[in-house]
């Protein structure tokens, strides 16, 4: 079992146009909390992205942020939180905020939100990595992206011994309880051979 101790969340660096959005924003960051769980996201303090953020902050939680310096003016970059990495560009973004993650949580958001989480499906269904996937699908936000996944499948451009491996969760209550079962079922990692050579 792979124990959960710190959620990547994806989400958007606007409002979005339903106030349920941000509700749902600001709760998730109180269930990280209630869970003792560490939120790790893009730094910035705008949107659904700032709301999470400042929820885990002000319900006691610790927060990294991870952001590319040209982004720290444009999303206002949050200051407050414990650990604050700014990085020459997105792609070292993305790789350590999958680094120092076991779980990925995608809230309603644009293109940024569905280019980072199709990536760590990519990664997951070439086998790079175990760490669960979920589509917090609030008020059917990710519905369509559901749609062409289940097109491409019915296309024979997913191959059923290539699946995407993700869950969808409709009610935020919900997810990281669902999120706890997948990290249940993954193949404890192999050890590395600084590890072994630990060992003997």
């Amino acid at each position: 079992m792979s124990e959960i101790k710190n959620i990547c969340v994806y989400c958007g660096s606007s409002d979005g146009r339903d106030p349920v959005f941000m509700e749902t924003a600001d709760r998730f960051g109180e269930l990280l909390v209630e869970n003792g769980i560490g939120l790790v996201y893009g730094g910035g303090s705008l949107g659904l992205m700032g709301a999470v953020a400042r929820s885990v902050l002000r319900h006691g939680g610790t927060v990294t942020g991870i952001i590319p310096e040209f982004l720290v003016e444009r999303e206002r970059m949050l200051r407050d939180v414990q650990t604050l990495t700014v990085t020459p560009d997105m792609h070292e973004r993305k790789r350590l905020m999958f680094e120092q993650s076991d779980a990925f949580v995608a809230l309603p958001g644009g293109i940024g939100t569905l280019e980072e989480t199709v990536e760590m499906l990519t990664w997951s269904q070439l086998g790079q990595h175990a760490k669960p996937v979920a589509l917090a699908n609030i008020g059917g936000y990710w519905d369509p992206l559901r749609v062409l996944f289940d097109h491409m499948r019915q296309e024979a451009f997913i191959r059923r011994d290539l699946d995407v491996g993700y869950i969808v969760v409709e009610n935020i209550e919900d997810v990281i309880p669902h999120l706890r079962e997948e990290a249940a079922k993954a193949p404890k990692p192999a050890l590395t051979e600084a590890q072994v050579a630990e060992r003997m």
